[in-house]
């Protein structure tokens, strides 16, 4: 089985949970993976700011953190942090809620997990692909550019 759990480590955008739960344990198994455990963290900007800076040597907020600790023999343990202020503002301009776009952004942090990347165009249309899949599959339509 594939455990999730979510930190709220922020107060500001109400987030549902389960639906963070379901969307990251649906991609880590169509990975292949059957075993592990997955956190989330939904953060705000000045925390992700923070990490961004600690993990990445960028200095701003940025949308998803992934990062994987064991990957192998169908188990994956990792970790997912995602920031709800800058979700916030994304769907703002996108046209949909702020748990929408967590959504999203646990998808594509969760895709990382499993090994997609975003580093070529190829890569990155590849993954677009697959976001799509899962937005399809939680009811959502794509609404990002």
């Amino acid at each position: 089985m594939i455990d999730v759990l979510v930190a709220q480590e922020q107060d500001r955008h109400a987030v549902d949970e389960q639906r963070l739960i379901a969307a990251a344990r649906e991609v880590v198994q169509s990975g292949g993976y059957r075993e592990g455990e997955i956190s989330i963290a939904v953060v705000d900007d000045p925390q992700m700011h923070e990490l961004n800076r600690r993990h990445l040597d960028h200095d701003y907020p940025t949308d998803v953190l992934s990062f994987v600790f064991e990957a192998d023999d169908g188990r994956l343990e990792g970790e997912i942090i995602v920031s709800a202020d800058y979700a916030s503002r994304e769907a703002e301009r996108f046209g949909w809620s702020t748990m929408d776009e967590l959504l999203l952004y646990v998808i594509h942090g969760s895709l990382h997990l499993i090994g997609y990347d975003d580093q070529t165009p190829e890569a990155k249309a590849e993954m677009r692909e697959q976001e799509i899949k899962f937005l399809r599959h939680f009811g959502l339509e794509p609404r990002f550019d």
